[in-house]
């Protein structure tokens, strides 16, 4: 069976020094173009999808997508909710067949936070194969890192008691990293701070591995540096988005006057395909299935 939760590939990713990406996902051509990067360089891989997509493909339709390609694949596949700021909603998506569950309470106060997040970790522990991430802090949007401010990143200190507090799997900490492209090849990113908080939660042994969001844009030397910093699992999104559009413009614009609709596709699969096996290639994950 090759359907899997996120904590038990990334426990396997954080002891051996290598990352798993989580690479959002809006259709199913960007689901078989991910799927098909994973077997072909033979790496495990998380298919992730926003609320927004989830609420609007149907997260009963999502999983049962999932459940059909991962269990032909011979990798392992988990499928991710991806920042669910609502307690009810992630459970639905936990009851339709999600893998994992982010819930994102990182905008309320410390002890609703954890109210939040240890709610929706008893209930998919209590659902079966479904691990739970949680976070603290603040992750930039629109290509502006979040600011330099001590209250906006993740406290180490916090960050144990969080994790301690609502016996999550997996922990995404704010270190300045940001959704969508980088307006700066050279964004402030903390590595010390996520390596701090790996001393602190798995400092005598792997028990919470890390979450990096905002990967689109990061240099590969980011990337090399956070895993060795301890993260675990890298979240793809931006980057996806615009391989698709691209290369699907790319091939209509070329073929002005044809009307193969599954040759798009076709364009769009195989651009995913390449850009998630670069990122696998770069995450270390390549022959770890």
């Amino acid at each position: 069976m090759s359907i899997v939760n996120a904590k038990e590939i990334m426990l396997e990713a954080a002891t051996g020094g290598y990352a798993i990406g989580a690479f959002n996902v809006t259709n199913l051509i960007q689901i078989e173009g991910v799927v098909d990067a994973a077997v072909e360089k033979k790496s495990p891989v998380i298919l992730q999808t926003s609320v927004l997509t989830s609420k609007f493909l149907g997260a009963d339709v999502l999983a049962a997508i999932f459940r059909t390609i991962a269990s032909a694949a011979p990798v392992p596949i988990c499928l991710h909710l991806n920042h669910g700021t609502e307690v009810d909603y992630c459970r639905a998506c936990a009851d339709a067949g999600y893998t994992n569950i982010m819930i994102d309470a990182s905008m309320q106060p410390f002890d609703e936070n954890i109210r939040q997040t240890r709610e929706v970790v008893q209930y998919c522990h209590k659902v079966g194969n479904v691990s739970v991430e949680g976070g603290l802090g603040t992750v930039g949007e629109a290509g502006e890192p979040a600011a330099k401010d001590e209250l906006q990143l993740a406290n180490p200190t916090q960050a144990a008691q969080f994790v301690e507090a609502t016996g999550v799997d997996m922990f995404a900490p704010a270190i300045g990293t940001a959704h969508g492209m980088y307006k700066t090849q050279s964004p402030h990113v903390d590595f010390e701070r996520l390596a701090e908080i790996n001393r602190m939660l798995n400092g005598s042994g792997v028990h919470t591995p890390l979450v990096v969001h905002g990967g689109t844009g990061l240099p590969e030397e980011y990337v090399r540096k956070l895993i060795e910093a301890g993260g675990a699992k890298f979240n793809v999104s931006t980057e996806l988005k615009r391989t698709l559009i691209d290369a699907q413009y790319e091939y209509m614009t070329a073929h002005r006057q044809e009307y193969e609709s599954g040759r798009i596709d076709v364009a769009g699969r195989d651009a995913i395909r390449k850009a998630v096996g670069r990122w696998i290639q770069m995450l270390g994950s390549a022959g770890k299935a």
